[in-house]
């Protein structure tokens, strides 16, 4: 038995936080707190320290008090506890993939910081997986609704044309719908109907793209045998509003197929949810960070199927000093050489011509030196979070 687990077997019972984790997951996994920003994650059981894979600011701390105490309130369970999840979507991005991302997210910032280069957002690299709620439940339900159904209305038209010899007629078919009201009783298991575990949950899916839930797999413990678990931060209770529509939707489209219509429209339902069973879906991405000008970690995620990059993007404005202060030097140097050509004009008349080139690409180059300050306050200004 490993340190954490040993200090989480010393809570008592009513306040240990998942007091059968091993058993139900079928993994050595202890829970973590990263008591800067709040994250708190399953992992692999280990003596050694592991930092946070969000802020990247803390180390993960064993979730073993009471201020720490996590549990997830599930209806109809009298001792809340958070069951293995029962889906998992792999890590399909291949390494080439994976290493062109990070590439690519490198190249895209100007005067990118010195700490922002591909070896060390790949040294720094994370496997963490997002959770989100499925929930089943029987369904019995009083519906009513509009049902259209489609039909075809033939029809003729004339029309002159000289140039055949006078009229012609053609046919049209039209495709019309009509729409009949409908009535009913629904009863019916519904099986993994999604909603948010995560309150950043729709911004992630903004920033990052949608998974292909087509991948899904059985939960195996080998899944997260090398990867972080993210724990929801949402009860099931605030996850029930978001799962409501859904199931009204997988109703909407059974009750079309029933009656045979087209196409629904106005439905409305009197349902009763029983039976609710609640687990997770494990969402994969790669987590991975940068310091910025001040040494501040900026966190980088990728979506762990297609790769796609979402971070806070900042340039570095000590850098693109250090490249203005090179041109105004330059432009310096350029200056006072010019000089000296213009006045050893006196004695070489030619030299004139020289020199005032000179001088002119001399302010040319100083007022070029402005461009990389201006770049990188646009370009940060331009980022939001």
């Amino acid at each position: 038995m490993s340190d954490i687990e040993q200090t989480i077997s010393k809570v008592p019972a009513e306040i240990a936080p998942f007091p059968h984790l091993a058993e139900t997951w079928d993994a050595d996994l202890a829970p973590l707190v990263c008591e800067r920003c709040d994250w708190t994650f399953l992992a692999p059981a280990s003596p050694t320290a592991a930092r946070c894979p969000h802020c990247h600011q803390a180390e993960l701390t064993p979730l073993n008090n009471t201020e720490a105490e996590y549990t997830i309130p599930t209806p109809g369970l009298a001792q809340p506890d958070l069951a293995p999840p029962e889906q998992v979507i792999p890590f399909s991005l291949s390494p080439t993939s994976l290493e062109s991302s990070i590439q690519s997210f490198a190249r895209e910032i100007p005067f990118a910081p010195g700490d922002l280069n591909p070896r060390q957002l790949r040294s720094r690299l994370q496997a963490v997986f997002l959770p989100m709620w499925l929930v089943d439940a029987e369904v019995q339900a009083t519906w009513q609704a509009e049902a259209g159904f489609n039909y075809e209305v033939v029809s003729h038209q004339d029309k002159f044309e000289e140039n055949r010899g006078g009229w012609s007629t053609r046919q049209v078919n039209e495709t019309k719908t009509r729409w009949e009201p409908r009535l009913g009783r629904l009863q019916r298991n519904y099986q993994n109907i999604r909603a948010p575990a995560l309150e950043e949950h729709n911004l992630l899916q903004a920033q990052l793209g949608p998974f292909d839930l087509g991948q899904a797999q059985p939960y195996q413990k080998q899944a997260i045998q090398s990867a972080m678990l993210r724990l929801p931060d949402r009860t099931t209770q605030d996850a029930w509003p978001d799962a409501k529509p859904a199931f009204q939707q997988a109703a909407v489209e059974e009750c079309r197929q029933a009656i045979g219509a087209d196409y629904i429209r106005h439905y409305s339902w009197q349902a009763e949810f029983h039976k609710q069973n609640w687990t997770l879906l494990l969402l994969p991405v790669y987590t991975t960070y940068y310091l910025d000008d001040e040494h501040k970690p900026q966190l980088v995620l990728l979506h762990g199927q297609s790769g796609k990059t979402s971070a806070l993007r900042r340039a570095s404005l000590k850098r693109a000093q250090r490249t203005s202060i090179t041109l105004l030097l330059i432009a310096a140097v350029l200056f006072l050489l010019s000089l000296a050509v213009s006045t050893a004009s006196i004695f070489l008349p030619p030299a004139l011509a020289i020199g005032v080139l000179g001088i002119v690409a001399a302010l040319l180059v100083g007022l070029g030196a402005l461009i990389p300050v201006a770049t990188v306050w646009w370009f940060n200004r331009s980022q939001t979070k």
